[in-house]
């Protein structure tokens, strides 16, 4: 079997520092950590011994959950966690089956004997994870027997639905198990799940879906979500196959997401199946954390730096903006102009309900309310993975501190940065024993202008969309110093609108923000747990006076104070001043803005100086311009 680029460490091997250990903290004190106290598809569940939900969210759950409680080494998050877990270790069925029986996909849904497997196959996921981080032999046991009941079963009731365009997961079990024990029956049940499964690169070859979905026509191809999980398919079917077909089809598949479908944040539309470009259609916040993990793997498995590009734009844009700064409440749908977040029968979305944009607790459908919480925790636990070689690779950047050891010696990073809101990235290795090995670190496509410093020795430039080895002895402490210098660029959109960037981070327009509390008499909707709608205060209808030869000029950033909560409008870390016109004739239309005139616009409004602020730190914006036709 092909190994991995790169080997993703044991659970706790890393924590944050900094900014993402108070976001991880944030998160724990919101839905995340306290959905079990009051929701009912988690605390009345069947997989707790419950009557009420009994499929995927428990499973989806705890996949967040975990990491979210090694990461912090949080005691009472971790007891909170092994008290589920342990349910399901000590209650299997006596073939090995985890979990219900009957398929109960929300509270008060009728039981449903013909079982989906797609909450079998996350369930193995859950073990794994937690015994990666607590090295439970007994999570190898019940596992082992799981995966075993799933072989028996497929014999009789092929995949179907979501099992279905979904079987690749089980791959991420399979594959960990197979490490562990070496048994080959495991990759047996690869190639059985595989030939049962949806085929996503022969689909991709001659794929139909280029473009929206037409309203009404949900289905499982286009489905948002099975699209984000199956970018990583082909990559975990490559390790067994050795095809070079599968590699190759990894990029085709995003290369035709971006090109139809694709948001300037990194992902691509679905509300809930794939929508086009244009920035009001909505983005599933299952697909955001999905596709993060997708590209997590990726960089695993093939190793190649503009994964981890992809990673950071999401984690930082995508990731942040479907919440509520304080995580108490969540989005189905986001858009990238969102300039209203309200309940409204006619939203442009080709499948989602009225409330898809609301903030809340389970808005429009309750699968991200329990799968929202692996985006965060997930991104901290793949920063650093271990190379081939035996050495260390800093595949995304966070503040952070690693502890593994290499070729049997301890050794420890320590990350100290503001990155994405600041540029220098300070590495402390410290190796107990002297210890030779390489230190690879991503240096992004966009950092054109990259410096390294070893040991306050001479400047080297690294090489954009590359992986950097630094090959040396190693003892004691040793201070690396790379600097990303981040320069704004413009990128063409929907209707010939510009979006701004500059370095890992999208900027959108700041919008005052008027939030509105409803659905007090419905259940479970108590504070902080609430839902809320989100209205204006301020102008959105914005050109911008702007232009690629002048971009420099024209966009002035400034650093503001890193504070407790960087991704909200008050706390956000950067802004951007420009300027602009207000352009009248563009409306609301159908609760959302309307399309975005095609630029160039002329507007007799005066010139004014406009706000622009980080993506991920905003709950109203517009990320998507009209430009000013520039006067002679």
């Amino acid at each position: 079997m092909n190994a991995p680029r790169f080997h993703p460490l044991p659970l706790g091997s890393i924590r944050p520092r900094g900014w993402l250990a108070r976001q991880l903290r944030i998160q724990a004190d919101g839905l995340s950590g306290h959905l079990d106290e009051f929701w009912p598809d988690i605390q009345d569940s069947r997989w707790f011994g419950g009557d009420s939900e009994g499929w995927e969210r428990a499973p989806y759950w705890l996949d967040g959950l975990i990491p979210l409680a090694f990461l912090l080494d949080d005691v009472t998050l971790k007891a909170k966690m092994m008290r589920y877990v342990e349910y399901i270790i000590t209650h299997p069925h006596g073939d090995g089956w985890l979990g219900p029986r009957e398929m109960v996909v929300a509270a008060g849904r009728a039981p449903n004997p013909n079982y989906d497997l797609w909450a079998q196959l996350l369930a193995t996921k859950v073990l794994v994870q937690y015994g990666d981080a607590a090295g439970d032999p007994r999570a190898i046991e019940a596992l082992a027997k799981a995966l075993r009941r799933i072989d028996q079963h497929i014999d009789r009731a092929p995949l179907f639905n979501w099992g279905q365009f979904r079987w690749f997961e089980a791959l991420l079990a399979i594959y960990w198990l197979y490490d562990e024990t070496g048994q080959p029956w495991l990759l047996d049940l690869a190639v059985k799940l595989q030939a049962q499964g949806f085929h996503w690169n022969s689909f991709f070859a001659r794929w139909p879906l280029t473009e929206p979905t037409p309203k009404g026509r949900w289905n499982y191809v286009g489905h948002v979500v099975n699209n984000a999980m199956a970018i990583k398919a082909p990559a975990l079917w490559w390790r067994l196959s050795g095809d070079e077909c599968n590699r190759a089809a990894v990029y085709d598949m995003i290369g035709k997401l971006d090109c139809y479908h694709g948001m300037v944040t990194g992902v691509f539309s679905g509300d809930e199946c794939l929508a086009g470009k244009r920035p009001t259609q909505g983005t599933e916040l299952c697909a955001v954390v999905e596709y993060a993990y997708s590209l997590e793997v990726l960089l695993s498995v093939l190793g190649d730096a503009t994964f981890g590009d992809r990673l950071e734009k999401i984690i930082f844009n995508a990731l942040p903006a479907a919440f509520s700064p304080d995580m108490w409440s969540h989005q189905y749908d986001q858009q990238v102009n969102q300039v209203e977040c309200s309940v409204h029968e006619n939203r442009t979305w080709n499948t989602n309900g009225p409330e898809a944009n609301i903030f809340g607790v389970e808005p429009n459908y309750g699968c991200c309310t329990a799968n929202l919480s692996q985006g965060w925790p997930k991104f901290a636990a793949h920063l650093w993975m271990r190379a081939e070689d035996g050495g260390l690779a800093a595949v995304a950047y966070a503040p952070s501190h690693v502890q593994t050891e290499v070729k049997g010696v301890p050794v420890a990073v320590l990350l100290e940065t503001d990155y994405p809101f600041r540029d220098t990235l300070r590495f402390t290795v410290t190796a107990e024993t002297l210890v030779r090995f390489g230190l690879r670190l991503r240096v992004p496509s966009w950092a054109t202008a990259a410096a390294l410093q070893v040991a306050g020795g001479g400047v080297v430039r690294p090489t954009p969309g590359t992986f950097f080895r630094i090959d040396r002895e190693w003892k004691g402490p040793t201070v690396v110093v790379l600097t990303l210098p981040m320069s704004p660029l413009l990128s063409r959109r929907f209707n010939d609108a510009i979006s701004i960037e500059r370095g890992p981070l999208v900027y959108a327009l700041k919008v005052g923000e008027d939030w509105r509390r409803i659905h007090r008499d419905q259940p479970y909707r108590e504070l902080p747990h609430a839902d809320w709608e989100v209205y204006p205060t301020t102008v959105w209808n914005v050109a911008l006076h702007i232009d690629e030869a002048t971009l420099a000029d024209d966009v002035r950033f400034q650093e503001l104070p890193l504070g407790d909560c960087p991704f909200s409008p008050q706390g956000a870390p950067v802004s951007a001043t420009v300027r602009g016109r207000r352009i009248p004739q563009w409306q609301m239309e159908n609760g959302s803005a309307a399309d975005v005139p095609r630029s160039p616009v002329t507007s007799p409004e005066p010139l004014e100086e406009l706000t622009l602020i980080p993506y991920g730190c905003t709950n109203l914006r517009i990320t998507e311009f009209p430009v000013l036709k520039r006067e002679e």
